[in-house]
């Protein structure tokens, strides 16, 4: 099922991304005393960011934040998701969060380093409240490339991580697998600008997963994609 939630602009976007994932934090808190967001990187979801991690009527404190993906650099790298997080999110009230990243270290993301990430991940509550996608023009999301080296895979185990590489990816990567994912009370993607809307479009249409990774997010029926987009 897809929901849409379109806005004006991304002021306004960030805005209603921000109470409808405050929302979601809040109520794992009140239900579980703990809540868990696993969000995305890239330059989209940067105002978001600040406008959750003002939210002072979040109990901070009582929130693990982690990542769908990561390049496999460490965040002093301006490529690091793990770095806009910690620069974006995990500010002012937010900076009270538990953070738990996916880089485990070293240069390339041996099988004994993605062992260590996946067991980083058994200190995140899961299912998870909620997970922020992304979407890239050429219909990825997450790590899931299209041409990706391990995308049967990260969309049919169970994971909860695994190592990727593909020709649009740059670095080799780490994502956190479909199915750990799609073990979330709400599930959003994030997008913003024309050229994301045609690429939905694209992603909406018949066509195969391995052309537009996104497509096995979008064709499950086990969680609402509720869509969050702006001019």
């Amino acid at each position: 099922m897809i929901k849409r939630h379109d806005q004006g602009d991304n002021q306004a976007l960030a805005n209603a991304l921000s109470d409808a994932v405050a929302a979601d934090l809040k109520a794992g808190i009140a239900a579980r005393n703990a809540a868990s967001l696993a969000v995305s990187g890239g330059s989209t979801p940067a105002l978001f960011f600040r406008q959750l991690a003002g939210r002072t009527d979040i109990d901070w404190s009582k929130v693990t934040v982690t990542l769908v993906d990561e390049r496999w650099v460490d965040d002093s790298s301006d490529r690091s998701n793990a770095r806009l997080v910690k620069t974006n999110l995990l500010q002012g009230p937010a900076a009270a969060a538990t953070f738990v990243p996916l880089y485990a270290g070293g240069e390339t993301p041996s099988p004994e380093l993605i062992a260590q990430t996946c067991a980083l991940q058994q200190d995140v509550p899961h299912p998870f409240d909620a997970v922020i996608l992304g979407m890239g023009g050429d219909g990825h999301t997450a790590s899931f490339f299209p041409q990706g080296d391990a995308l049967d895979q990260v969309l049919s185990e169970k994971g909860p991580a695994l190592s990727i590489r593909a020709p649009g990816a740059g670095e080799p990567r780490v994502t956190l697998t479909l199915l750990h994912l799609l073990a979330t009370r709400s599930l959003y993607l994030h997008i913003e600008g024309e050229a994301k809307a045609q690429a939905l479009d694209k992603a909406l249409s018949a066509g195969p997963i391995s052309e537009m990774p996104v497509r096995a997010v979008l064709r499950q029926s086990e969680k609402p994609v509720n869509i969050y987009w702006c001019p």
